[in-house]
Parts: structure tokens; sequence; C-alpha cells
């Protein structure tokens, strides 16, 4: 598969599964910077998953989850959160309600895992797409990252699962 495919490409392709791995407790990427920074303000997220904000999302996870396609989001955060996964928290029921499985695993709840040490995509259990970030949470340059070669894609694969296993359910995680 080219080294270019965009993150669109590979989930319209996959078949069977996705799955995603977030491990950072705050991001600052830009096409989030705005809602964020509303959320800030006024303590209300939007979740309407018609929104200009949301739609585009929710209209590719729907499309995966009616071909057949199991889609799971995997949280790694610290306790007590930061702000950014209150906000992140606030949101998710949107991720469920567009088919999304979602689940949350306290930092200290997996010191004994083998992680990776970037969050990531993988779809099918073949390929993953690392994500990139700065220091500052933004997109790096590149941002996004795909491998293939089978050891890569089973270390992040179990990882995945080792994760899964222990998280709770979004609609069971209390925020501390």
């Amino acid at each position: 598969m080219p080294q270019n495919v965009s993150f669109d490409e590979l989930l319209k392709a996959a078949q069977r599964s996705a799955v995603h791995l977030e491990m950072r407790d705050t991001y600052g990427v830009g096409d989030e910077a705005e809602d964020f920074a509303a959320w800030q303000r006024t303590g209300r997220r939007d979740v309407d998953p018609a929104s200009a904000y949301w739609a585009p999302w929710v209209g590719l996870i729907q499309s995966a989850v009616t071909r057949g396609v199991t889609v799971r989001r995997a949280r790694i955060v610290s306790e007590p959160v930061t702000e950014y996964i209150r906000y992140e928290h606030a949101g998710t029921v949107v991720n469920v309600l567009a088919g999304e499985q979602v689940r949350w695993l306290p930092r200290r709840q997996a010191v004994e895992l083998m992680l990776p040490g970037s969050d990531l995509w993988i779809f099918d259990g073949q390929r993953v797409l690392f994500n990139h970030f700065t220091g500052a949470g933004g997109w790096s340059d590149p941002a996004l990252e795909l491998r293939t070669e089978p050891p890569i894609v089973k270390q992040c694969a179990d990882s995945f699962e080792a994760v899964w296993e222990r998280a709770t359910p979004h609609d069971q995680y209390d925020l501390l």
C-alpha cells in the first residue's frame, strides 16, 4: 500500500476492524482548537452529530460500521485528568452514537504494558498508521507514518488488545 495514503482512504478500505490507541493527556491540533476554546469558555460541548464540526467524522464512522467494520478507541489517561481529557470525555457521546466503542484506561493501570511510542490506528490487523505530535500536542511534520511490517503490526495490535482488556467502557468511566 502506498505510504502517502490518507486516514480516510485507510478507513474506507477497512473491511473488518479499525482500532485507535490514544495515549496523550492533551492535544493541540488546529481543527479542534475553536471547539475546545468554546468548551473552556462555556463548559458546553457540541454533541450534535449533524453539526458542521461532527458530521464528517460521524459519516465516516457510520459508513465503516455499516460495512461491518468494528471501530474501537482506547484512551490511556493520567488521573486526575487534564482539562483537555474532560473536554474529550464530554464529546465522546458522539463517537459512541456514530458507532465507535470507546474505553478509558487510567495510566497507572497500564504500567506493566508494553506500549508503542505514538498514538496509532490499526486497520484490519494489517496496517498501522502512527500519529506523530509535537510536544505541545499539534501535528508534527510528517504527522502520519504508515507501517505494514508484520512484527510491528502484531506488537501494536497486542498492545491495543492488552489496553482494551483492562479499560473501562465509556458509559462506566467516571472522570477523576
